[in-house]
């Protein structure tokens, strides 16, 4: 027969042994949910459209981490070959974006602010990405970035649309007013530097438009802006200010070089004119320059102005005496 206390002992053990058993069977269950949330956590990231990746800076440089998403943006094999070579980055960066890729590994950037940046596919195209990045430090020492990367190439080309509409006349692809009148304001007031101004106006667009309708009239624009864009360069930039009015805004001009590029546009129309005997392009033409553009922008308009009006007073004299 059991005593009291035996009893006892032995219910106290059931019960330490019951304790026991739910104890480790409430680690197993969480340890699992843990295990499971993980899982979960790590398919969302296999999954995801960004490119996820972690680099080891120091001691080594090393992929410890690279999406799969990569491969989808910029060709197959990447995961491999950038474990391989972890400087393949450098390699596939556009060269204009290489300072960045620099200034990140460097501890250099800016961390808090997104940084965009092109990258070539296999097919040898660049798009473009939006990254977030993470650093990580040791004992005060970057060891280590962690980022995510967007492809925001359609975005940033629908942002390029959007500027070249807000920049641009629609009809003749030129820069429009609003163009000209910043970079007018820009060089006024900001940026002083030696510029030249053309101003060009078509002498019968009103007659063709009376005569053979608007069509015709702005098949003559489009034509007029072809020839005048032949002298578009970087410092040349070529607008439409008006219904028949053009502007050519010369970046560190001087008289001589202005002079030069008033024959050239003069030999465009001529050379033109040559070969579409049907139907011909007449332009009155003034321009001015300055060797200081600060406080003079308006002075300078005013100059190529008048002096457009005063050859298009001379042509239309001349049209009137041979009617």
């Amino acid at each position: 027969m059991f005593s009291a206390v035996s009893i006892m002992l032995l219910a106290a053990g059931a019960v330490a042994v019951l304790i026991l058993i739910v104890f480790v069977w409430k680690v197993v269950v969480h340890y699992k949910q843990k295990i499971a949330n993980m899982e979960s956590i790590y398919q969302l990231v296999e999954r995801s459209q960004d490119i996820i990746y972690h680099f080891e800076i120091k001691p080594d440089f090393e992929y410890k981490y690279l999406s799969p998403s990569i491969e989808k943006v910029l060709g197959d094999n990447l995961i491999e070959e950038s474990k391989k070579n972890p400087l393949t980055a450098f390699d596939r960066i556009h060269p204009d974006d290489y300072s960045i890729l620099l200034r990140k590994i460097s501890g250099k950037l800016d961390y808090t602010k997104p940084v965009r940046q092109r990258w070539k596919n296999d097919e040898g195209a660049y798009i473009c990405f939006e990254e977030f990045v993470t650093p990580i430090y040791e004992n005060g020492e970057l060891t280590a970035i962690q980022g995510i990367i967007r492809n925001v190439d359609d975005k940033v080309a629908l942002q390029n649309e959007l500027e070249y509409k807000a920049t641009h006349d629609s009809l003749t692809q030129l820069f429009n007013r609003e163009y000209f009148e910043t970079q007018m304001q820009k060089f006024n007031h900001c940026e002083d530097i030696p510029a030249g101004l053309v101003i060009c106006d078509l002498d019968n667009l009103k007659m063709i438009n009376d005569r053979w309708g608007h069509k015709k009239g702005d098949w003559l624009l489009v034509e007029t802006a072809g020839i005048l864009q032949l002298i578009s360069t970087e410092n040349i930039s070529v607008s439409r200010i008006g219904g028949d009015e053009f502007a050519i805004l010369i970046e560190y001009s001087t008289p001589e070089f202005l002079d030069e590029l008033v024959h050239r546009i003069q030999s465009n129309i001529y050379t033109y004119n040559q070969n579409n005997a049907n139907f011909n392009i007449s332009m009155s033409i003034g321009y001015g320059h300055e060797d200081s553009s600060c406080g003079m922008m308006e002075e300078l308009f005013k100059k190529a102005d008048q002096q457009m009006y005063r050859q298009k007073h001379h042509h239309n004299k001349a049209r009137s005496s041979v009617h």
